[in-house]
């Protein structure tokens, strides 16, 4: 079983206008809304290749009660706290003119000491029965900067293999606690390392603690230094579509890989795949399975030397 833990969780709403002019007033032609939070976008992704998978985090209040009914009849086991304060939304709206996307996140509820509390004691008993570990998104307002730090610590003493995903101080402090992976994208990176040279600081970011990192590199694929090598994985030319979601496509990949123990220039391949495949999707946490069969053996992967 692979658990995805989503502290700040949201229902994801997707808007399709014909075309996105600012200060104007628009029709929406379709409205999607989906159970979101990057865990549970990963989870659904799990789910539809075939993993058990099993979600964690925090849900309250109308909008999270919307969320857990439309998780219901989804494959990921729904394991999310109660809360008393509401789940946030995110709003994206895609622009049929320009294929681009706008997107709005809302902050999310205040936690509580005793409902991180009782959070921690649910994690622990999960992480009984779990292969790997995904800690995944933002913190909301309450919990402690050092929380994935903390979550990290008892994975490990657990035995369970963790991927951190986050950005800022929390991925900072989450990777002095030695994750098994961590997956910045280009500004995470740069906001950790100094670096905005993708090779320099991907390998420097492993060499702050964690065990592996793969970066999100846009359309230009993904670096991977890891400890059997480093790679550069490539898609054969950009898609256009909703890029929410792609990343979370990747931290799919990469847990299902971990889990099969896939070899890394083939389990890169399956997750820039994965990416472009959700990017032809309409709403995150799906992909588009004819678009992904079609790109992943055209993936390009290259083996690299170690940055000075």
């Amino acid at each position: 079983m692979i658990l995805t833990v989503t502290l700040n969780t949201a229902l994801d709403i997707t808007y399709q206008v014909s075309a996105l002019t600012p200060h104007g007033s628009h029709r929406v032609d379709n409205v999607v809304e989906r159970p979101g939070g990057k865990g549970l976008n990963v989870a659904r992704v799990l789910a539809a290749l075939g993993q058990e998978c099993v979600v964690t985090g925090f849900a309250g209040g109308p909008v999270g009660a919307v969320l857990r009914d439309l998780l219901a009849p989804l494959a990921p086991l729904d394991a999310l706290l109660p809360i008393a304060g509401s789940t946030r939304r995110t709003i994206a709206v895609v622009d049929g003119a320009s294929g681009d996307t706008t997107q709005l996140n809302e902050p999310g509820p205040t936690i509580t000491s005793a409902e991180w509390t009782a959070f921690l004691r649910a994690y622990e008993t999960l992480l009984r029965d779990a292969d790997a570990v995904a800690l995944c998104g933002s913190l909301p307002p309450g919990i402690h900067v050092g929380a994935y730090a903390e979550l990290i610590r008892r994975a490990r003493t657990a035995g369970v293999p963790v991927l951190l995903d986050t950005s800022g101080e929390p991925l900072r402090r989450g990777i002095a606690a030695r994750p098994d992976l961590i997956k910045p994208n280009l500004d995470e990176l740069a906001q950790l390392t100094g670096s905005r040279e993708p090779l320099r600081a991907t390998c420097e970011a492993r060499r702050r603690g964690a065990r592996a990192v793969v970066s999100s590199l846009g359309a230009d694929g993904l670096f991977a230094a890891t400890p059997e090598g480093i790679w550069h994985a490539a898609p054969p030319a950009p898609v256009r579509g909703n890029p929410t979601g792609a990343g979370d496509s990747v931290v799919a990949a990469l847990l299902a890989g971990l889990v099969d123990e896939v070899p890394w220039p083939e389990r890169l391949a399956r997750a820039v795949a994965l990416s472009a495949a959700t990017v032809l999707a309409p709403s995150a946490g799906e992909f588009d399975s004819p678009g992904y069969a079609t790109l992943l053996p055209r993936v390009t992967v290259t083996e690299h030397q170690a940055a000075a």
